[in-house]
């Protein structure tokens, strides 16, 4: 199973933003990286190359957005895309605007956790009642997706996509950073209060090996910079 992060920044200032010293989207790629998502896509902008130089290194892959008139539904479809095109194999992904900031690692095991168990809702995080972000959405949804109105915002179009019939559910992660933005202090956040250890028995570590037979290979191992995607028609 295979569970993607498209993280969604709608200008260059937001993937750059400031979060506890480090950069929103920085931030936002290795907390998912933490969390068990792969591949991990951060839609933005890039007109001068500081977005991209704030990912070196780090675990994520540069996308270049599609045009505007398309809306927050074709960039996400088109992260969906652009992570299928890294792994064919992803068949759900957690859709994460980037003021999203303070969400935490364990919020992104419990919904992978939870996608193993039931592939096919869309499952949504929530905090004292109220849904967050990220969303996780199974890739079989997504042609339905697709077919959303372009003048929705993200939250409204998962509403629109409930209303279609395809089955949204939401799990109390207990993580104030899903319904909590880049606005709030992280001194003003509400406390955590999610579960004592991820949803299925395996714990996912930072650096963990990723082969079995090799327990000394670990994801330490820097690499040389983010990977660029670019859409096939990007003014389509």
């Amino acid at each position: 199973m295979t569970v993607a992060a498209v993280i969604l920044a709608a200008s260059p200032a937001s993937a750059l933003a400031d979060a506890a010293g480090t950069p929103a989207a920085r931030r936002l790629v290795d907390v998912a990286w933490a969390g068990g998502a792969i591949p991990i896509v951060v839609c933005a902008h890039d007109p001068d190359g500081a977005v991209s130089a704030i990912l070196a290194n780090a675990q994520g892959a540069l996308v270049e957005p599609v045009a505007a008139v398309l809306g927050p539904v074709g960039q996400i479809a088109n992260g969906c895309d652009a992570a299928r095109s890294l792994v064919a194999e992803t068949d759900a992904a957690l859709i994460w605007p980037a003021r999203f900031t303070w969400v935490d690692a364990e919020t992104v095991t419990t919904l992978i956790a939870a996608h193993g168990q039931d592939r096919h809702d869309v499952l949504r995080p929530a905090f004292g009642g109220d849904d967050g972000f990220p969303v996780l959405l199974p890739m079989a949804h997504l042609a339905a997706f697709r077919t959303l109105a372009a003048d929705r915002m993200p939250g409204e179009l998962f509403e629109d996509l409930a209303a279609t019939g395809v089955p949204v559910r939401s799990i109390d992660t207990g993580d104030p950073g899903v319904t909590h933005d880049i606005s709030a202090t992280t001194a003003g956040l509400p406390p955590y209060d999610g579960p004592p250890g991820p949803a299925d028995a395996h714990a996912l570590e930072w650096g963990a090996a990723d082969d079995p037979d090799d327990p000394d290979a670990t994801d330490d191992a820097p690499v040389p910079g983010p990977a660029r995607i670019t859409p096939a028609n990007p003014g389509s």
